[in-house]
């Protein structure tokens, strides 16, 4: 089958858009094919700084023949139902429709066959519309048609477009159509300086062939592996090691069409400022690659260049060029962290940290200072449950932001935290609380490491509790794909950190003492309304005075959420943690665990210690893939269904201990027995959290759950003995409730 080739050429395509731009092409296409009723093989895009192609193989060469079954009017209707349907049917004479008998009697029915047009043409409509409604992030006009009304968007003006369409036995033939005055055709150009020529392609392999002998790789892919191949040769062949950079490599894929690797050199001065703030500033100016050194793993002095073209000198006017900017922006980042030190020095930090005074963290959650003594007291507060020291716990989460008022941040604020642990090592500072002031804002990401020292773990938890209890108390939460303050990046960084750390404790109260910000808003701001009022006011009888109109400012206007209200407190904290139970599903489900179980567990009342329930969903799906838990929540899931109809019915509950002297049956009795032993068993093992053996309790409940559904007729005429039996199903339901609620879990 027929093979199509299109390439979109343009001026520029800037990177960051290709990659989405690719796919887009290709969906765009692809889907419109298959609505025409094309139904393809297979398709690829491809995407390099000027040109978009896709290729879609295996594209039939004509539509399908469709055949449409109109219905009408029952046969003897009125001359005018049938006229309108003739008209509607394209129909000259009611002898042109067949009758249709079905269950309400004879009906006209007109059959038209559709014949499918040739694909060539279909795609002459297809690319058109799918040019002129690209989706571009950022587009443009150009030229003197700019003016003129539906001229065509793009990202920088399109000069060509290539489309071709034919099997690969024969010639292809040229789609023919035209948007904005550009006419389709075969003809294409080579790399911008090195083969600027015209080139006529026919099919998709001749296409490639011959963009390759124009200096052009198509492929980004293929880009990159010839970027990072000659990369690592060069640095090899001077003794070095290239640092590798993916998102650094997807970048520079994209700003060349024919890659070449080179080597140049920087002053070994630059070598005193630290290894991140010389990568992030040859990576950020001039999206260059640093090397180091394989033994010593410390940076060398040598980067690596990707140029675009083949230089008649072998590139040294392009390597002279980068050398004279990378050393030009390595004496401003030497500066600035000269300068940092030089201030961290002559100024302690408590001095420099007054400047958070006058930063405002968030309208609504009040000034830097304020979020860091919140910070503060409760990386004191988790110190002890992590096995920390309390006093260096404080200190660091005292000092953690100290380096977002340094000049190296503000330049590359991707280095906050690690310049915080430079600064701080130079001020002398004890080692603990120089890496925890590095490693409070980890783990960043899926892949990022979990810091592993207790100090570092108090920080990094005091960090992130407080920015979720701190948004999430003004209802600044996220929603859809809306999370403008990473709080899913922070609730999974909680998770992560007590379930790598074995670390045990109660959510609900650690998310309560940052709820008591409010205390701290009101002082400081009863502070700062008594430094404006004359010296001769009497500052005990002012305070008193002032501290209810303090506290209504802050909490009423200023925080817009009632935190005195122990009420609107749980309201804030139950969502938060089940904010966190989603998140800890999202985590559960990439290690394999069942969602529906965290929700299981969750559902118990006081359950907000995370390690503990990751321990009982295990334990629980263990039980569940055994025979006894499959039939176990067979058997409470059938208890929980009658329970609902009947209460429903009823229009009332069936809680309560049944009378057992109501008891007529030996099943009756037997599963009444059972469940205070599997009750008093499972709470027993729960208590001990021994949650296999929990389970283990519950499922001795098995034999007398399936003997009463077997034997005992729960809805009798009997008033008192239904009432009753309902009474021992929900007992069912609540022995089960010891380790899970079981009416959460699927299946």
């Amino acid at each position: 089958m027929p093979d199509l080739l299109i390439e979109l050429f343009s001026e520029e395509i800037p990177a960051r858009m290709q990659a989405r731009a690719a796919d887009d092409l290709r969906k765009l296409v692809t889907d419109r094919l298959v609505a025409a009723g094309l139904v393809y093989e297979g398709a690829k895009a491809f995407v390099t700084p000027r040109r978009l192609a896709l290729t879609v193989h295996g594209v039939p060469a004509r539509q399908p023949d469709l055949k449409e079954e109109r219905k009408g009017p029952k046969v003897g209707a009125p001359e005018q139902a049938i006229a309108g349907f003739l008209r509607a049917a394209g129909l000259t004479s009611i002898d042109q429709a067949k009758v249709q008998a079905d269950k309400k009697g004879d009906f006209y029915v007109a059959v038209t066959e559709k014949k499918g047009r040739a694909a060539v043409d279909v795609i002459a409509e297809i690319v058109p519309e799918v040019v002129r409604g690209f989706p571009w992030p950022k587009s443009m006009r150009w030229g003197e048609r700019s003016a003129e009304a539906g001229a065509l968007n793009w990202v920088r003006p399109l000069h060509s477009i290539v489309a071709t369409f034919g099997p690969e036995t024969e010639e292809p033939e040229i789609v023919r159509f035209e948007v904005d005055g550009i006419a389709s055709g075969n003809e294409t150009r080579g790399h911008r300086f090195m083969a600027p020529g015209a080139i006529k392609v026919k099919r998709f392999d001749d296409y490639v062939t011959k963009l390759e002998a124009a200096k052009v790789v198509l492929d980004p892919a293929r880009r990159a592996d010839i970027i990072r191949a000659d990369a690592k040769n060069l640095a090899f062949a001077q003794g070095y090691e290239l640092v590798e950079d993916e998102g650094l490599l997807a970048e520079v894929s994209g700003l060349v069409e024919w890659p070449v690797a080179l080597m140049g050199a920087f002053e070994k001065e630059f070598l005193a400022i630290p290894d991140e703030v010389i990568r992030a500033t040859i990576r950020a100016n001039q999206k260059c690659f640093v090397l180091r050194d394989s033994a010593t793993a410390k940076l060398v002095n040598k980067f690596i260049l990707v140029a675009n073209i083949e230089a008649s000198d072998g590139g040294s006017a392009i390597v002279a060029g980068n050398e004279r900017v990378i050393r030009a922006r390595l004496s401003d980042a030497k500066f600035f962290y000269d300068t940092d030190l030089k201030n961290w020095r002559e100024k302690s930090l408590e001095e420099r940290l007054k400047k958070f005074d006058q930063i405002v963290f968030h309208e609504k959650l009040g000034t830097q200072s304020e979020r860091i003594e919140r910070i503060v007291a409760l990386a004191g507060e988790l110190a002890p449950l992590v096995g920390a020291n309390a006093e260096k716990a404080k200190e660091a989460a005292k000092f953690c932001k100290a380096d977002l008022l340094s000049e190296v941040v503000g330049e590359f604020p991707e280095l906050q935290g690690l310049m915080g642990k430079y600064y701080a090592e130079a001020q002398g500072v004890d080692e603990a609380i120089a890496h925890a002031i590095e490693d409070h804002y980890k783990p960043k990401g899926p892949d990022d490491l979990v810091p592993a020292d207790p100090v570092s773990i108090a920080v990094a938890l005091a960090d992130k509790i407080d920015t979720l209890v701190g948004f999430w108390a003004i209802d600044e939460k996220p929603t859809g794909s809306k999370d403008p303050y990473a709080l899913r990046r922070a609730a999974l960084g909680v998770i992560r950190l007590i379930l790598d750390g074995n670390i045990r404790f109660h959510l609900l109260h650690l998310m309560t003492h940052p709820l008591r910000f409010s205390t701290v808003h009101m002082n400081i701001a009863m502070q700062r309304m008594l430094k404006t009022l004359p010296a001769e006011y009497n500052p005990e009888i002012t305070e008193r005075m002032l501290r209810l109109g303090a506290q209504a400012e802050e909490i009423g206007s200023r925080l817009r959420f009632k935190a005195a209200a122990q009420d609107d407190e749980l309201v804030v904290l139950k969502s938060l943690l089940a904010f966190f139970a989603d998140r800890l599903k999202v985590q559960l489900r990439e290690q394999g665990a069942r969602h529906d179980l965290v929700d299981a567990v969750f559902a118990l009342e006081g359950q907000d210690d995370l390690l503990l329930i990751v321990r009982r969903v295990e334990a629980l799906g263990k039980f569940l893939d055994s025979d006894d838990g499959k039939n176990l929540l067979a058997g409470v899931k059938r208890a929980s269904n009658i329970l609902r109809i009947e209460e429903k019915k009823d229009k009332r509950d069936y809680t309560g201990a049944p009378d057992t002297a109501l008891y007529q049956l030996p099943e009756e009795k037997a599963l009444a027995e059972a469940i205070n032993v599997a009750k008093s068993e499972a709470s027993s093992a729960v208590t001990k959290e021994d949650f296999a053996g929990a389970m283990s309790a519950m499922a001795k409940l098995r034999p007398t759950v399936d003997a009463f559904f077997d034997k005992v007729t729960v809805n009798v005429d009997d008033k008192a003995l239904r009432e009753n039996r309902l009474k021992l199903l929900n007992e069912i339901r609540e022995a089960t409730r010891a380790v899970a609620d079981f009416s959460k879990i699927g299946g």
